[in-house]
């Protein structure tokens, strides 16, 4: 079970869909319109939050022609959304894609354009792994 869902406090946004029957990647678009200057990092609202079952992942990853026609990278290059950001104690599970604009003029990404690529994949842990025992708490970059 896995899907996408708007998240609080966003309204007209378009959940992220896959272009073509073979495509392994769900579109994600800008939620707000956004500068990003260059040199600059920003942080880019989708609007959106995804679960999924408790052995996968979402990944994300910058769409190619962001890249090539507009000089923005993923500093990290891929996002991890883990099951547990999904409605956590003090998170909603909204999801942002964290950009650089390596270039040299501002980049304008309007609402309603497409940023970025999610993937779902399960994962697998170590026989001998310890189990964590702490719930999450926070968004971006809480663990």
């Amino acid at each position: 079970m896995r899907g996408f869902n708007v998240a609080k406090g966003y309204q007209d946004i378009k959940l992220p869909e896959r272009k073509t029957a073979a495509s392994a990647g769900y579109d994600f678009y800008v939620a707000k319109t956004i500068t990003v200057e260059p040199g600059q990092k920003a942080l880019v609202e989708t609007g959106v939050k995804a679960y999924m079952a408790s052995d996968e992942v979402l990944k994300i990853y910058m769409r190619s022609s962001i890249a090539k026609n507009h000089d923005l990278q993923m500093p990290n290059h891929v996002g991890i959304i883990d099951a547990d950001y999904y409605e956590n104690e003090t998170n909603d599970g909204a999801i942002f894609i964290l950009v650089h604009n390596y270039g040299t003029i501002p980049i304008t990404l309007d609402k309603n354009s497409r940023i970025a690529q999610g993937i779902f994949e399960k994962y697998y842990v170590s026989d001998q792994e310890i189990k964590p025992n702490r719930p999450r708490k926070g968004g971006f970059g809480s663990t």
